[in-house]
């Protein structure tokens, strides 16, 4: 999986599925980096010590939750390589310094092990991270002084505007971050939001304010959360959803079943007449090895267009003609989006929607067929 490497200063919001992976660094640390699905990276320098104290803490339990409370200090990595005269030592002098003003202490909230995840809560000055699974993923990000996150959950909350009046669901809650968004943005939504872990959402309860959306709003807005497997033929809505958003991820991929024709043709069955699936489809390299019962190599990132991601190839199948994609900028994580139905009108679409969206929905673009 490929990725850049950002400084503190250019931290963005990351792609729910952020893969934390340590490699030998210079001196008495190592780098930290999180790599996504959507190819962000965000690399410091801190004690490999403490990494380590964190993920392999025996607070992990599958009975209780912790809230110790290690703190992790992270700063830019810097090049070291080759000596230096003495403006360039005292200019690498002021930017150490600088760095270290940059500092952010990364504190344990809570650490609990489920049936599903190994369940962790991070707390930074400015926002909370939930990470979940074996691979220690990041799969929602809370902020405390801002609301946009930067990254492809903001292209979610577009979605109300085109669909028609109804419930909207969220296939893969988990801490909520799409929920907050739309909710703050279209107050008087009925959002359905499905996820199968139980004690992640009681800990996102807890400790990322989920319950705060699940109290009525002025407008008679509210998120319904359900426990349970989103794609379980179960789930549905009367009448049908609106629209229904999809964000669903194992270990780093998106599920083998949205690579799938037949999935994405019962999950439309489940909208209204004129509702709408928007999806999540992973980054560049997202791809199932096994498609369709056919072994296939990992996507190229070539050239960026959407038939590089199996997930969108099987949309495209599902709904010939009737499918638009985007690709996120390399700013904001490169994630390839999908939206069913007819292109919409991408003028009327912006003029409802506020900034950052007005730009963002004017780049959505049909999709060809795919055979």
């Amino acid at each position: 999986m490929s990725g850049y490497v950002l400084g503190l200063r250019g931290f963005q919001p990351l792609h729910p599925i952020i893969n934390i992976s340590l490699s030998q660094g210079k001196g008495n640390g190592s780098s930290f980096s999180l790599l996504t699905n959507s190819n962000y990276v965000f690399s410091n320098s801190i004690s490999k010590q403490l990494v380590l104290s964190l993920w392999t803490s025996p607070t992990i339990a599958t009975t209780s939750s912790s809230s110790c409370t290690p703190k992790l200090k992270s700063q830019a990595t810097k090049s070291q390589a080759g000596s230096s005269s003495w403006p360039q030592q005292q200019s690498q002098k002021q930017e150490e310094e600088e760095e270290e003003e940059e500092e952010e202490e990364f504190q344990l909230v809570t650490a609990i092990r489920s049936q599903f995840n190994d369940i962790l809560i991070l707390d930074t000055p400015n926002s909370r991270m939930l990470l979940l699974d074996a691979t220690h993923n990041v799969h929602s990000i809370l902020y405390k002084d801002q609301k946009w996150t930067g990254s492809y959950w903001d292209e979610f909350a577009s979605l109300p505007a085109i669909v028609p009046k109804g419930p909207i669901a969220i296939f893969g809650l988990g801490g909520g971050t799409t929920a907050r968004l739309m909710l703050d943005l279209w107050p008087s939504l009925q959002l359905e939001g499905w996820e199968i872990d139980e004690i992640l959402i009681e800990k996102s309860r807890e400790y990322l304010g989920l319950s705060d959306l699940e109290k009525r709003t002025v407008a008679g807005g509210i998120l319904n959360v359900h426990i349970g497997d989103a794609l379980s033929q179960s789930v549905n809505a009367s009448g049908g959803f609106a629209g229904i958003v999809v964000d669903l991820f194992s270990g780093g991929k998106v599920l083998p079943q949205l690579q799938e024709v037949q999935t994405w043709l019962e999950l439309n069955d489940r909208l209204m007449p004129n509702g709408r699936l928007m999806v999540n489809c992973g980054g560049i390299d997202e791809a199932a090895d096994v498609i369709d019962g056919v072994v296939r190599p990992k996507n190229s990132s070539i050239d960026g267009t959407w038939v590089q991601n199996y997930t969108i190839k099987a949309l495209s199948k599902a709904f010939p003609g009737k499918l638009s994609w985007k690709r996120k900028p390399n700013s904001e994580g490169e994630n390839y989006l999908a939206l069913t139905g007819p292109l919409p009108d991408l003028i009327s679409w912006s003029a409802i929607v506020p900034d950052p969206l007005r730009t963002a929905v004017k780049q959505w673009k049909p999709c060809g067929t795919f055979s």
